[in-house]
């Protein structure tokens, strides 16, 4: 029987092992998509205990807590940070098989080398190790990202933001992590949002552009984007219900632009065409300004209406959604080839039915202007486990080059998450060295290092072409 995630965790073979230690747990961390505050680097945030680390904003957490029939006092209410730990502690012991699991302990490892088990009964003493360890200077947020060996980082940004924080981190050189933003327009797009009017005039301010048609909110984007561009930026993020594709005349779209200006509420048949309309023209800008367009798509959010109303968006109550229809998106993207302005394009679905179908899809559009130029991206949110990254990684060599593949990213608010990045390249390893002495891909040692890198890192690095970044050699 094997230790408990030791040294060799998830690495089943020799081989494993090997490409794992030797390659790709050496290579540093690029997180081109997460949720952390750029504010919370700016200032280096300190954290009094590992609850405000761990359990303040985690999701992932909180849906377990309540699935363990935890009282919402110790998940978001006014307990005291040690009972809501304690609470959580007794929650993982119960999580076998959950990435959660993993994810805690590799992070109780790496961080407070702390190498036992977390449960109800061991909770007083991992708290009081966690929280004396804290106290050391280099445990604030630059510390942990120093720590984690992470070159660039890629935040969530409303294109009305001013991008404050990522000024004042630019012009600190004692921090050399690069941190930029990147562009997440989906609140000019969600015209049925009841909160649409108000967004469009903090954006109109934002740009200095006056929004009374679509051409008008075009011109304001563009006015962002190129503010964006000039503070780094060169990746969007779309999170959608689905890939749409309803396409309509210049004129319709003005129509129900105008509609909604005037405070009517839009049909679905409206929205639909209105967000295709806007997805071709984003496009198109990405495109000019050779940005990488990342779609994010699959889910149903906020299904509990009670905890909705007390706490908001991202409070554990999301789900997959079943309905994405993978010729919608493929007109979609088809509509952008046609034009040759179809920029680069990774593709996620929570719904892991989907991997097959974005697998041959991406094979569609490839063209010389990059390699992998329309991806499959990482096993997202609910897949982000050991079955689910290996399914992705499996389906995406069975139907495309998982070579090109650039690999993972947080997709989190917690500065202890790049864990996850050496649970990947576990997962990685383990998958390529079963191959490799199952005699299905050759025992080149060269061939071999340089996949697990570039899948790693350095894929990532030529693909979003930041500057500066260096990739080495073989």
């Amino acid at each position: 029987m094997k230790a408990f995630m030791d040294t060799d965790f998830l690495l089943e073979t020799e081989t494993a092992q090997r490409l794992y230690h030797e390659y790709a747990a050496k290579m540093p961390i690029l997180d081109y998509h997460c949720h952390i505050s750029p504010m919370e680097i700016a200032q280096d945030k300190r954290f009094e205990n590992i609850t405000q680390l761990w359990l303040s904003g985690d999701h992932y957490k909180w849906r377990q807590m309540r699935s363990n029939g935890v009282e919402e006092r110790f998940i978001t209410g006014d307990s005291s940070d040690r009972e809501k730990f304690q609470k959580w502690a007794e929650t993982l012991e119960k999580a076998i098989g959950n990435p959660l699991y993993h994810w805690s302990h590799l992070e109780l490892q790496r961080y407070f080398d702390y190498h036992g088990v977390l449960n109800g009964d061991t909770a007083e003493e991992v708290w009081e190790l966690c929280n004396e360890k804290l106290k050391q200077p280099d445990m604030s947020a630059r510390g942990l990202i120093r720590k984690s060996n992470v070159t660039l980082i890629c935040t969530t940004d409303d294109p009305a933001d001013d991008l404050k924080w990522h000024k004042v981190i630019a012009q600190d050189e004692s921090f050399t992590t690069k941190v930029l933003p990147a562009w997440r327009p989906d609140r000019a797009m969600n015209l049925e949002k009841p909160d649409y009017l108000e967004y469009l005039a903090a954006l109109s301010g934002a740009a200095g552009v006056k929004i009374d048609s679509f051409c008008g909110l075009l011109e304001a984007l563009e006015q962002r984007m190129n503010f964006f561009e000039e503070n780094g930026c060169c990746i969007s993020d779309h999170g959608l219900e689905y890939v749409m594709y309803h396409p309509a005349t210049e004129q319709e779209i003005e129509d129900i632009f105008a509609s909604r200006l005037s405070g009517k509420v839009v049909s679905r048949e409206e929205e639909l065409k209105f967000k295709t309309a806007f997805m071709l023209a984003m496009g198109r800008a990405y495109h000019k300004k050779n940005w990488a367009m990342q779609l994010h798509y699959g889910v149903k959010r906020d299904n509990n209406g009670a905890i909705y109303a007390r706490l908001g968006a991202d409070a554990g109550i999301d789900c997959i959604n079943n309905f994405a229809p993978s010729a919608e998106m493929t007109e979609y993207l088809n509509a952008l080839a046609l034009t040759e302005e179809l920029p680069k394009t990774i593709l996620y679905s929570l719904n892991p039915v989907d991997n097959a179908a974005i697998g041959t899809i991406i094979g569609c559009f490839q063209d010389a202007s990059a390699a992998g130029k329309i991806q499959q991206g990482s096993a997202w949110w609910f897949n982000d486990h050991k079955k689910g990254m290996t399914e992705q990684l499996s389906s995406l060599a069975s139907l495309g080059l998982l070579g090109n593949f650039i690999g993972m990213l947080t997709d989190s608010r917690s500065f202890l998450s790049y864990t996850r990045h050496e649970y990947f390249r576990r997962i990685l390893c383990n998958l390529i060295g079963g191959w490799v002495e199952n005699g299905e891909y050759p025992a080149d040692e060269k061939a071999l290092a340089g996949l697990v890198k570039d899948i790693s890192y350095r894929n990532a690095v030529r693909y979003f072409g930041f500057d500066g970044l260096e990739i080495g050699r073989d």
